[in-house]
Order: C-alpha cells, then sequence, then structure tokens
C-alpha cells in the first residue's frame, strides 16, 4: 500500500501534487532545489541551472477563470491576464492557505531516482538527493515528478550552416530577460511561438529592425476576443469540443480556418501555418499584428544561412547587418535524475499512460505531472492528473479503466504521432515537442475515470440553470470539483458567477 510520496518540483504542479496527497492521507514530501515555489513563475535575473527561466514581462494566456485551481479562484480584483509576479503572489497564497509548505524540502536537490531491487514487488523507489553538500537516501512508495518541461533548451544553433563565422550575438531565448541592451541593434528571432512572438514585439520598442523566422508559421490569437471577453471563455467550453465531433472533418476544419483569420487575415502578414487545419496549439499576442503593420517586426523564411554579418534566407533574401540573433526554439524533455532514462524516454518519444505513467513499469508508482499541452491551462490540468494519479497509486488500476497486456504491467495501446506519443483525436493535431490534446476531452477522460465528471443529463433535472451553465459556458476548472469526491462547496457559485468576474 502506497504511503510516502516523493514529489520533485515545488511549481504550480508539484503544489497541486502535496494538496492532493494529503487530500487522500498520502504523505507527500517535496523537493525543490531552489529557495522558493512556483517554479516556471518565479523570476529571476539571471537564467539558472535547472530552472525555467522566464523574461521579466511575462504575462499568462489563459484568463483567471480558466486557469485557476479548482477549489481556489482568484481574488475578484485581478485582471483576466496577469503578471507573473501576480501569478506568483496568487501561488504563495494557495500553498498558504492549504498549509503546504511544510511538506517542502526547499534547497533540496534530486539526484538519482532508482527502481529498489524489490521493485516488481513493492514498487518502491530510492530517491537521492542533495543539499549543502550532503547527499541522501530515502524510500518512497511512489513519485510524482513535476519538474515541467520549460528547463532545458532545444538550442540547434549547429545545425545552421555558417553559424560559426556569424560575427555577432547568438543565444538561446532562455537567456533573454529584458529589451534594454538590444537598443538600435538589427536583431533576429528564430522561431513563431509564444516566446518567440513576445520578445519580438517587446524588442521592437527598442531594436532598429526586427525579424521573425518562421518554418511553418502559426495562428496568432488575441487574448481578448468577441466583446472584449477572454479567448479561452468563449472558446474552451463543452459545446464547442461535441461540435467538432459531430460535424463533418471538411466543415469542422473551415470552421475552425475561419475563427482562427479573426480578426485579420494571416496569409496577409506572413503568417498563414503550411498546414492551417492542424489545430497546433496557437500563439497568444495582441501586438504583433499591429507591429508587422507597422514594419517594426518583418516575418521572414526559415534561414538557409549565416554569413559574417549577414543572413540568407529560404527565400533568396539576404538581411545585411544583423547583429543579434536570438533562437526562440523551445525546450527538449530531460530527466536527469532518472537512473534508467527510458522509463520516461524513449529516443525522440515520449511513451506515458493517459499521459502521466510510463506503461512499461510493473507496478504504476510513477506519475509525470504537467507534460501536456492543449487550450487548457495547466493548473487545472495538473490538479486533475494530480488526482487521477493519487489513484492509481492507492491501487484503484481496474476502477480506473486499466488494461493490461497479458502478465505485465504495460497498460493500453498508444496511437503514434511523431514525434510524440499523442493521446485522444491524434489526427487533428501537428507534431509537437509535448503530449497534445483536445483539453476538455482529456479532462473529461480523467475525471470519468475517478468520478468527478459533471453530471449533465442529472443536472438538467436537478439544476438547469447550472447546466447549461457548465455545457455552453466556458469549461472552467470548479467543474471538475463540482461533485464526486473532492468537491468543493463553492463549485456551484463559482460557475454561476463566472462571467461576473470577468469583466467587474
Amino acid at each position: 500500500m502506497v504511503r510516502r510520496v516523493a514529489v520533485v518540483g515545488a511549481g504550480v504542479s508539484g503544489l497541486a501534487a502535496i494538496k492532493c496527497c494529503r487530500e487522500e492521507g498520502l504523505e507527500p514530501t517535496c523537493f525543490e532545489r531552489s529557495e522558493d515555489i512556483g517554479g516556471l513563475w518565479r523570476y529571476a535575473e539571471h537564467a539558472e541551472e535547472g530552472r525555467a527561466s522566464i523574461y521579466r514581462t511575462v504575462f499568462t494566456n489563459s484568463c483567471k477563470e480558466m486557469m485557476c485551481y479548482p477549489d481556489f479562484p482568484f481574488p475578484d480584483d485581478h485582471p483576466n491576464y496577469m503578471h507573473n509576479t501576480k501569478l506568483q503572489d496568487y501561488i504563495w497564497k494557495f500553498a498558504e492557505h492549504f498549509d503546504l509548505l511544510r511538506h517542502i524540502r526547499f534547497k533540496t536537490l534530486v539526484t538519482k531516482i532508482k527502481k529498489r531491487p524489490d521493485f516488481s514487488v513493492t514498487g518502491q523507489w530510492d530517491v537521492v538527493t542533495e543539499k549543502d553538500g550532503k547527499k541522501e537516501t530515502e524510500v518512497f512508495d511512489a513519485v510524482m515528478i513535476c519538474s515541467g518541461h520549460h528547463v532545458y533548451p532545444n538550442f540547434p544553433a549547429a545545425s545552421f550552416p555558417g553559424i560559426q563565422k556569424f560575427k555577432g550575438s547568438y543565444f538561446h531565448s532562455r537567456e533573454y530577460k529584458e529589451p534594454g541592451k538590444f537598443r538600435g541593434k538589427k536583431v533576429l528571432v528564430i522561431g513563431l511561438g509564444n516566446s518567440g512572438c513576445d520578445i519580438a514585439v517587446e524588442l521592437s520598442t527598442v531594436a532598429s529592425q526586427v525579424y521573425v523566422s518562421s518554418r511553418s508559421g502559426s495562428w496568432v490569437m488575441s487574448r481578448v476576443w468577441e466583446h472584449g471577453y477572454p479567448w479561452d471563455m468563449k472558446i474552451v467550453t463543452r459545446f464547442q469540443t461535441w461540435l467538432g465531433t459531430v460535424l463533418p472533418r471538411a466543415l469542422s476544419d473551415w470552421l475552425y480556418v475561419r475563427r482562427m483569420n479573426w480578426p485579420f487575415k494571416h496569409e496577409n502578414f506572413g503568417l498563414m501555418p503550411l498546414d492551417g487545419t492542424l489545430r497546433k496549439e496557437p500563439v497568444f499576442n495582441d501586438d504583433l499584428p499591429s507591429r508587422i503593420a507597422c514594419g517594426v517586426v518583418v516575418v521572414k523564411p526559415n534561414v538557409k544561412e549565416f554569413r559574417e554579418t549577414s543572413v540568407l534566407f529560404q527565400d533568396g533574401t539576404v538581411q545585411e547587418d544583423v547583429d543579434v540573433v536570438i533562437f526562440a526554439t523551445g525546450y527538449s524533455f530531460s530527466y536527469p535524475f532518472m537512473e534508467d532514462n527510458s522509463i520516461i524516454k524513449v529516443k525522440d518519444n515520449v511513451t506515458l499512460y493517459k499521459s502521466i505513467l510510463p506503461p512499461q513499469l510493473e507496478k504504476p508508482t510513477l506519475a509525470v505531472i504537467g507534460l501536456v499541452q492543449s487550450l487548457g491551462a495547466i493548473i487545472p490540468t495538473s490538479d486533475l492528473q494530480c488526482r487521477w494519479a493519487v489513484k492509481v497509486f492507492q491501487g484503484r488500476q481496474e476502477d480506473l479503466g486499466f488494461k493490461k497486456k497479458g502478465g505485465g504491467g504495460e497498460y493500453e495501446k498508444y496511437v503514434q504521432c511523431s514525434p510524440v506519443f499523442i493521446f485522444l483525436s491524434p489526427q487533428r493535431y501537428g507534431s509537437s515537442n509535448t503530449l497534445q490534446m483536445d483539453y476538455v476531452s482529456y479532462m473529461d477522460e480523467l475525471a470519468t475515470a475517478i468520478g468527478v465528471k459533471p453530471n449533465l443529463p442529472k443536472l438538467l433535472l436537478t439544476d438547469p440553470r447550472l447546466a447549461l451553465e457548465v455545457f455552453f459556458g466556458p469549461c472552467t476548472p470548479y467543474q471538475f470539483r463540482l461533485m464526486g469526491p473532492g468537491k468543493w462547496s463553492g463549485a456551484r457559485r463559482a460557475i454561476l458567477t463566472q462571467w461576473d468576474r470577468t469583466l467587474g
């Protein structure tokens, strides 16, 4: 029987793991290498080894009603989209409210996690940690890895011909903090993701010229959607998800492209994705189209070759006198503390049952939390993943729909979509470096397994007003604390008043 659980990392996922373990009577111990909680959202002046790094002006892409912990709403006076410092304050309030800090060992680095010799019987792990130069080994019944996936930069500079003779400076966006030192310079940003677009827009206020290079384009969305409401409260709904499953594919694709081209036509700005119908995660940036329209940001195709002071692009154009190149090329998976790397990672692929459990383990006592990407926020996703994982640790596999292969410990069949294994409607998504899926479908799958999915037929009979809001309104986190184990008494009120808090 699982009792002691090791939690790696005290970011938003790690805090959810501590809380969920406590709710089920388990004993969590969280190891955090820094002196603070918050993970990705804790800003530091310089990039720190082994920790996620953000720039000073990072704001959230999900609004407060869609990204809160499901039983701990943001204060009413908070803006819809928050600066990282404001979110960090909220994370601290959450940890203090639920008394989570006493379970965290700060400045403690996890150096190794390995199966115990009797793992096939006990499912236990040896966790080796280091603090102040002293190493310690402890035995845990289960492990929850909550270290995130924005730590180890994907820095493919060497794969760009001529980069060695380029006389300007170049670095990964992880090192970028603020725009001051780029005043008057010509800057090339490689990558059209959220970081690349944010950095390009910010630099355009001080640099003499900014260029953004993209291989395949991207959908760019505004945080502010129809009638001034947050985009995710209008789009991430059960009704929209249902509509996507019942409409013919051609009609669904047409509606998708039409919606993504609101309020501007991407083709006119050089941003149109090569395959516009793929449901890749869009970029959220309210200012990029206007920066392009003003000419201070210029969109370019992929780089073909670097020269001493210039860059040759795939379309044959050359940009002279480039001073700085910033590689906003994302991050790679890495779990250096895992003694057996194949448990989570197989070559370039990540294989996880329900995007949580490594399937080849004899005992399902290791969970990877937060390694997903969808239109939904990570906080409620991690919360539900933790609740599901804890049920697995407690031996509820059969109740949760596990299908064993023969007599071994492998669970369910995977659908492969390079370069990762993707679950749930894989035909709708393109390649990505994270596990990508439809948010509502995935959340409902986990919620159904642990008995917390809203029962719409029952609600329609007993509380029709609430039922309509649950189905047609935004799929806010409160829905998954509305009924069943772990329900929150304030969930109904939070759902019925969520619009009031948005523009209030």
